[in-house]
């Protein structure tokens, strides 16, 4: 039994937190998972500028609003769970991603939640479970699934590495060169029949 778990942000819609640097003007939220392998410290980090500029979820949400999947990801989507299920497995957090499962179809999405003050303030964030993506990939494996992974951060690797399966989809050069092992791609064509050939 296969179930291909791939990430979000970056590989099926835009990064969220660099289109909110785009449309907010501080070039610092610009860094990600691809910069920061740290996510807690990466997180903390960005809480303390929103708050530093007086932002909160309300704006983000609008911006949010305005993004929609990468050209391909939906199409790409669809037909990859006409093959096999398929889980995202992203750091990312509800109340911002369900805008954007919506323009995907609503596939099952397991990330996290934020902790909203009444005012719109992210006072803080709650992780669903440490090392989130290695250990739901563990998890399903322990409930009898051969897990297939992709992603393009370094956040995604541990899940990667510990799947029969795993790929790299529009990555950087630095992640891709220090892991030559691991087969990468830049088109959703290519990238759909590489998982495709994994499948049992």
């Amino acid at each position: 039994m296969d179930i291909v778990c791939l990430d979000m942000e970056g590989v099926l819609v835009p990064e969220i937190w660099i289109a909110f640097s785009e449309a907010s003007g501080i070039p610092e939220l610009k860094r990600t998972t691809r910069d920061e392998p740290d996510y807690d410290k990466l997180m903390r980090w960005r809480l303390g500028i929103l708050k530093e500029h007086g932002l909160g979820l309300p704006e983000i949400q609008a911006t949010i609003a305005k993004i929609d999947p990468l050209p391909s990801a939906k199409e790409f989507l669809d037909e990859l769970r006409k093959e096999t299920q398929v889980i995202i497995i992203s750091d990312t957090f509800t109340q911002f991603a369900m805008p954007l499962m919506a323009k995907l179809g609503y596939p099952s999405l397991f990330c996290n939640e934020l902790v909203v003050a009444d005012n719109g303030e992210i006072t803080d964030f709650k992780m669903r479970i440490e090392n989130s993506k290695l250990s739901t990939v563990k998890a399903l494996q322990s409930i009898g699934f051969d897990t297939i992974a992709a992603g393009d951060s370094y956040n995604d690797l541990a899940m990667i590495k510990a799947s029969r399966a795993g790929f790299l989809f529009r990555s950087t050069e630095q992640i891709k060169a220090d892991n030559p092992d691991i087969p990468a791609f830049e088109e959703f064509d290519d990238f759909l029949a590489a998982i495709k050939g994994a499948l049992k």
